[in-house]
């Protein structure tokens, strides 16, 4: 039988398929040839066929390297489904006990197994590495091959020695590499490392139309924003990203108790839990798992309906790989990520302690991250030009499937502005990052522009009234054409294209959609919703606000803030329950002034027929009531602010913004005992007065009222015990 009928036989009678998909058949043929093969296939596109059916036609032992437990395990579980025989794929490392090792290895020398599954760390053991010296080796695969590169999303240095090891065991080997994505910089990294630059190129096309992709702002109002879109996609399977092991029980103890059926996903649970949340989840016994990065390589979900990235990705690999993972079946797959200004600022301030080099190249990945969230092009365009495929916004599969697409924004002429920033470049022969020609467009000096003298510069400054986010949005879209490309080995830089210099001897009208987020950290400060909220009823609230502070002779805004009332306008609550559950009400304030705000609301929603949102209530986890109760103690105690404080390693302004939620919620704090010693009693009476009179609590406002005669952290010590003692 020749290699050909060989191979479709086993396609057929092991794995139930007629035809081979995309690339498949050009890799398979390459490795019974016995050459090198370098794989890049999106998640979904088949690339374990790759390794797994020449393996069962070699002779020998196929060696896979696998960088988790979990993936190697999916895959020997995958491979053990096609047979009859379990011994036709295991895993050798360290997780096994002597008795299973040597079940391994006879196995092997025996020829029953085709395909063994290890980690990096446990190939360059020297007992393994004796051992596969013994035995008939048929290929070797390297799966998720971008851990070999610093520049990719999942950078693991024990990848950088299989190759020595591999040399130690047989150097003759071929390899064959598979990653799901990587970028020139990437690719080019993974053949040096593994010493195959005699390797054929299989590429498929990133693109995957059944996606939807969606970025929306992260406001303070995310989690209710969480809960109601898996509720309306309830019953379907998805997966929450989150960076750290902490927000990840956060998470999903935040959906457990919203009654969805979710589970955490991180390498601090116990193995066997762990191992048990994936099985539920591939089960159906859970809808949802919420996981760190660790979580879906090589997951075999089809199914997977909404991936959501609570936190923003550190990288654009990350990122595609991540998502990659919904609709893997060809049905609908939505990708949502969270992004605010806040998140970038905390990972960049994480990456101060790293080397310089690692630092730069994160950075670097982490830019690509907040243009994705920040563009109003085509996201898929985006994502795909990252990774060095060209895609046609108006014409190609799947071009109205990302929230950019479907609801575009006003376009503008940018002619005159782009012939600015080519220009720019081209001057400074190519020496700048993106974030320092927008900073010489809009008049920003830095210390690097500084000692370039960059005030004599005719571009400085000529693009201040535009703004940030107009230039970064600009030089985006130069990117996605093709006009200026970022040089990676150069950490960034930037320089014109030959298509750039023919635009410039010919310039023409080029209209693009330019974003309205606010710029730069402003955004991180956007965390109101942008809702107006029904202004009728909020005219009604407000008159019954005041009719009551006048009875009890206090200002409106100790009864029930602004912010308060406009959430009432948009989820009309009916109930006290409903009520506790906006913000800045609470169960105190709730059953002191609730009645009355709940009698206009339902009368203003039947007289109106208003239709209320079917999920207004979302039920908290309660991470602070502990916190909130050591507090309140603490205070019945008369301890002072400082130690209270320090006994729960908080700074002072992060205990006074709890002791506010406290009391904005109806608790009543009695600071009468430690209030003399931050103000004396004339104070005190003139701050009362102030506060008494004054149409607002605004701190910012009261700091100019007094002309820097009291410090913040004292006036907001003295409005807590204002308000405590008049509203609570």
């Amino acid at each position: 039988m020749n290699i050909e009928n060989l191979m479709y036989s086993c396609l057929k009678k092991t794995f139930g398929f007629k035809d081979f998909k995309g690339p498949q058949k050009k890799v398979i043929e390459n490795i019974l040839n016995k050459k090198n093969t370098f794989v890049i296939m999106p998640t979904g596109g088949g690339k374990s066929l790759c390794y797994q059916l020449p393996a069962l036609i070699c002779e020998g032992t196929a060696l896979i390297i696998s960088p988790l437990i979990a993936l190697m395990k999916n895959q020997v579980d995958s491979v053990r489904g096609f047979s009859e025989n379990d011994s036709i794929a295991h895993v050798l490392n360290s997780s096994l006990s002597s008795e299973e090792i040597t079940k391994v290895k006879e196995d092997i020398a025996n020829n029953r197994t085709k395909l063994l599954f290890m980690a990096p760390e446990s190939l360059s053991k020297s007992t393994n590495m004796e051992f596969l010296k013994s035995v008939k080796i048929s290929f070797l695969a390297i799966d998720e091959a971008h851990c070999i590169s610093e520049w990719g999303h999942d950078f693991r240095p024990e990848y950088r020695n299989i190759r020595k090891t591999v040399n130690k065991i047989d150097p003759s080997l071929a390899v064959i590499a598979l990653t799901a994505t990587a970028t020139q910089k990437v690719q080019s990294d993974i053949i040096k490392n593994l010493e195959i630059e005699n390797a054929d190129l299989f590429k498929s096309s990133f693109n995957r139309p059944n996606l939807f992709y969606e970025v929306r702002q992260k406001s303070d109002q995310v989690n209710n924003d969480l809960i109601k879109f898996i509720k309306r996609n309830e019953g379907k399977s998805g997966i929450i990203y989150c960076l750290s092991r902490k927000k990840v029980e956060e998470i999903s103890e935040l959906l457990v108790i919203n009654n969805i059926k979710a589970a955490p996903y991180h390498a601090g649970l116990d193995v066997k839990v762990r191992s048990q949340n994936q099985d539920s989840f591939l089960m159906e016994d859970i809808d949802v798992v919420v996981a760190t990065i660790a979580f879906g390589m090589g997951i075999d979900k089809p199914d997977i309906r909404y991936v959501i990235h609570y936190d923003v990705p550190k990288s654009l690999e990350g990122y595609y790989q991540e998502t990659g993972r919904a609709g893997r079946d060809g049905g609908e797959g939505h990708c949502l990520a969270y992004y605010s200004y806040s998140d970038i600022e905390k990972l960049e301030k994480f990456l101060e302690s790293k080397p310089k080099t690692e630092k730069d190249i994160a950075s670097l990945l982490l830019d690509e991250v907040v243009a994705y969230c920040e563009t109003t092009l085509s996201r898929r365009k985006y994502l795909l030009n990252y990774f060095g495929e060209f895609y046609d916004s108006e014409k190609d599969e799947g071009r109205l499937m990302d929230d950019n697409m479907k609801n575009p924004k006003t376009k503008i002429n940018v002619k005159e502005e782009l012939i600015s920033a080519l220009g720019l470049i081209l001057k400074t022969k190519s020496v700048y990052k993106q974030r320092d020609i927008v900073n010489i467009l809009i008049g920003n000096k830095n210390a690097l522009l500084i000692s370039h003298d960059i005030d004599s510069n005719e571009y400085f400054g000529i693009g201040k009234s535009k703004g940030s986010n107009f230039w970064n949005g600009l030089l985006w879209y130069c990117r996605l054409e093709d006009l200026i490309l970022k040089k990676i080995e150069n950490f960034g830089c930037l320089i014109v294209t030959e298509k750039a210099l023919d635009y410039l001897k010919n310039p023409k009208d080029v209209f693009i959609p330019i974003s309205n987020i606010p710029d730069e950290n402003n955004i991180s400060k956007s965390t109101k919703d942008f809702d107006t909220g029904d202004k009728k009823l909020m005219s009604q609230l407000k008159a019954l606000r005041k009719k009551i502070a006048r009875e009890k002779s206090i200002p409106p805004y100790v009864i029930f803030q602004d912010p308060s009332l406009k959430e009432m306008t948009l989820k009309y609550p009916i109930s006290l329950d409903e009520l506790s559950s906006i913000y800045g009400v609470g169960d105190g304030k709730s059953k002191k002034y609730g009645n009355e705000f709940i009698k206009v609301i339902s009368r203003y929603v039947e007289e109106n027929d208003i239709v209320r949102p079917d999920d207004i209530i979302v039920k908290s986890t309660g991470k602070n009531s502990s916190l909130k109760l050591f507090i309140i103690q603490a205070i019945d105690r008369k301890l002072s602010i400082e130690d209270i404080a320090q006994s729960k390693s908080m700074k002072s302004d992060e205990l006074i913004s709890e002791m506010e939620r406290i009391v904005y919620s109806g608790t009543k704090l009695d600071l009468s005992y430690c209030i003399d010693d931050y103000i004396d009693e004339d104070q005190q009476g003139e701050l009362y007065d102030y506060f008494i009179e004054s149409e607002s609590d605004d701190i910012e406002i009261a700091l100019t009222e007094f002309e820097g005669e009291y410090d913040e952290f004292e006036l907001k010590l003295f409005r807590i015990k204002f308000l405590s003692d008049l509203a609570n």
